[in-house]
This record gives structure tokens, C-alpha cells and sequence, in this order.
């Protein structure tokens, strides 16, 4: 792999200009917003420090190579000549991840598997009869196939596991927002502010983790222990240890207050421990409480939740929004509050102006998040309802 190389980071849907920004800011360059991923060049080192902070990419691929095919035979042997052995070695799992479009392969598991028994066989070849083995599940090197017509493009994902799986959860959550899309929700709200940081719902903690990660200039890998690359042949531990120490050299000083609170005690129990396994349980105030309640608040805060809307609760979903809007415009003046929830839930019934509107995704339910900003005095009548 050459010192400078294009690399392609994935994300969710509607996350696109915050992972370019993100990128940006840590340094990379020729950065392109593409469709639910975003391109940029940079070095070895830098694709250990992509991983290592990124809060809101999915994966980092790096490519192998790219090349067009016009039938099944000739996909084989461009992929068989490839010399997949200079990157990882026969004792390394393997897994091949296709994705098609408009292609004579038209399906991907096919596609993948014809990859698959196209590496197989090179290292057959050259290895007197071994091969490497297969793991479907948790493999050592994952490899990205992306077909579209006639050219194919190969990668291998220096990430491995997907990066919002940061290390920190290992609590079972019914209903848990992936950390990766809640870190681009804070970035799309605005945060971080020089406001205290609230999340009244909050479940299993990580809106207001990853909100501390990002005022402190936190690395998002902080407790995460292994990434693709470390299976690679190239792999350099002395540079990854150095890139690791400069990064959480940089971790900052956020003096504002951070709260958490949920009217489930089992959620506030597993808020708790997600919070010590991030090391950040000194740093937020953590209750069990109703947010239909009002609270002594002091300061104006920037609330940001993920109100609960499965089928269990839908009947009083209405009066639930709409309790909350009346708290908000009364109790709390000053204050920022976003919600993530499928299209209309919450403007329908919140009653106020919103600020901001952006089309998300939770797994396969289209959501929105929606912004309101609360004002006291002579302000007031900015939040009546549209």
C-alpha cells in the first residue's frame, strides 16, 4: 500500500457533510461527500487516526484495486492475480462483502463467493494447497466488493468490526440509537455549545456519552481494543501507539455540566455502567426521573433524545409530545431541544416552531430530527405553535 492513498470512509444516510467536516478537521485532504460515504487521501498513519477519532464513520476502507470485467471468467482471474498474500497471511480468517448494481453478477452473494474462491485458489496456488479459512461472523480481514456494471472495485475494511461499536456498551438495550448516527445528530444539532448538555430519555447512554467524547475532543476508539489493520502484514504497532498518544494528548477541558435521566430504573442502571466502561461516570449526573416533570434548572441546557415510539406506547405517543412542548416553552427558557423520531411524530404534536429539519434513518424507519429553541421574555411568542 503506497504512503499516500485514497481511502473511503462509510456512514448512515444524511451524515455526509458531517463525516467530510469531521475529516477535515483531523487533517484530511481531497475530501468528496459521495453517497453515504465520504472520499479522502492520507497516509498510513492517517488511516490509523481516521479509526482511532472518527465519531461518525462506519468503516474505513482502503482499495485494493479497481478494474472491469466483461463475464464471470474474467471477474475470477482479475481477482485471482491480485497478491492478496502481500497483505495478510495464510494463518489471517477472511470474509468477502459484496454489493452490486447493473451488473451480469447481479447477485452479491454470488459475487462474493466467486471472490472468495478467487483468493481461495491464488493462495492454493501459492501456498502448496493452504489456504486461509472463511469466518463469516468475526473475520480477521473483511473485504469490500463493490460492483457496479462492469467495474469492480476491491477494498479491504481497516476497521474491521463496524466503528460505532466502540467498546463501552455491553448492556442489553430494547431500543438502543447506534453511536455513530448519535454522534452525527449532535454534529447536525450544533454541538458542542458552551450550554449544559441534557438527554431526559436516555436510555443506554449514548447521546450524552458521545456528547462528552466530542466537547472533550475525545477519541471515539478510547476504549475500543482491536481494528482490521492490526491483521494486516503492513501493520505498524510503534506508529499506531504513537498515533494513539498524540490523539488523546489533544483531549480537552469541557466545563460545562452534563446530565442524564430516565424514568426506567433498568435503563438508568445500564446508563450507569456504560457510562463507568467510557470512564466518563464522573463527569455526569445521573438519575432516574420523569421528564414530564418539571426540574430546578438553573442554566439553559441543549436537550437532545431519542423518545421511545414502539408500538407499546403508540396510543399515548400524542399526549406524551405534547406534554413536552408545554414543558419546554414553560420550564425551561433558553434551552436547545432535538429529537430523533420517525417523520412527523414530533412536530405533529409538540406544539412549536421548529428551527431545523433532517431526514435520518433508525435501521429501516425513516426518521427526522427536529430542532426547537426556547426563548424567555419578550421572546416568548417565538414558540408558538406554527
Amino acid at each position: 500500500m503506497q504512503d499516500d492513498f485514497k481511502m473511503l470512509a462509510q456512514t448512515f444516510y444524511g451524515l455526509e457533510g458531517v463525516l467530510a467536516e469531521e475529516l477535515k478537521s483531523i487533517g484530511a485532504r481531497d475530501v468528496k461527500e459521495l453517497n453515504r460515504a465520504v472520499s479522502f487521501k492520507g497516509d498510513l498513519g492517517f488511516m490509523y487516526k481516521a479509526n482511532f477519532r472518527l465519531q461518525t464513520a462506519l468503516n474505513i476502507l482502503c482499495p485494493v484495486e479497481t478494474f472491469t470485467f466483461y463475464n464471470e471468467d474474467k471477474f475470477y482471474k482479475k481477482v485471482n492475480h491480485i497478491e492478496w498474500e502481500n497483505y495478510f497471511g495464510l494463518e489471517k480468517t477472511f470474509r468477502v462483502q459484496a454489493v452490486t448494481n447493473r451488473s451480469s453478477l447481479s447477485h452479491s452473494h454470488y459475487a462474493s463467493l466467486l471472490c472468495k474462491d478467487a483468493i481461495v485458489d491464488r493462495y492454493r496456488e501459492k501456498f502448496d494447497h493452504q489456504r486461509p479459512n472463511v469466518d463469516s461472523k468475526n473475520p480477521d480481514v473483511p473485504i469490500f466488493l463493490h460492483i457496479d456494471g462492469d467495474k469492480a472495485s476491491l477494498y479491504l475494511n481497516s476497521s474491521g468490526a463496524p466503528l460505532f461499536k466502540r467498546g463501552y456498551k455491553t448492556e442489553r438495550h430494547e431500543a438502543p440509537i447506534n453511536e455513530v448516527l448519535a454522534a452525527g445528530i449532535l454534529r447536525l444539532a450544533g454541538w458542542p455549545k458552551p450550554m449544559d448538555f441534557w438527554d431526559p430519555m436516555c436510555g443506554s447512554a449514548t447521546f450524552v456519552i458521545e456528547a462528552i467524547m466530542m466537547a472533550k475532543n475525545m477519541p471515539s476508539g478510547v476504549v475500543r481494543e482491536e481494528y482490521g489493520f492490526m491483521h494486516w502484514k503492513n501493520y505498524d504497532e510503534k506508529l499506531w501507539e504513537k498515533i494513539k498518544e498524540v490523539s488523546l494528548d489533544k483531549i480537552e477541558y469541557f466545563h460545562n455540566n452534563f446530565y442524564a435521566s430516565d424514568l426506567n430504573a433498568n435503563y438508568v442502571s445500564v446508563a450507569k455502567k456504560h457510562l463507568k466502561n467510557a470512564f466518563l461516570d464522573d463527569l455526569v449526573e445521573l438519575k432516574q426521573a420523569d421528564f414530564l416533570q418539571p426540574q430546578n434548572v438553573e442554566s439553559p441546557r441543549f436537550i437532545v433524545t431519542n423518545p421511545p415510539y414502539d408500538k407499546r406506547i403508540q396510543a399515548n405517543l400524542p399526549e406524551m409530545i405534547e406534554r413536552i412542548g408545554t414543558l419546554l416553552k414553560h420550564d425551561y427558557p433558553g434551552a436547545e431541544a432535538w429529537f430523533i423520531s420517525p417523520v412527523g411524530t414530533v412536530k405533529k404534536y409538540i406544539g412549536l416552531k421548529q428551527t431545523k429539519r433532517k431526514k435520518l434513518f433508525q435501521g429501516k424507519i425513516e426518521c427526522e430530527l427536529t430542532g426547537y429553541k426556547m426563548y424567555a421574555g419578550s421572546k416568548k411568542n417565538n414558540n408558538d405553535s406554527e
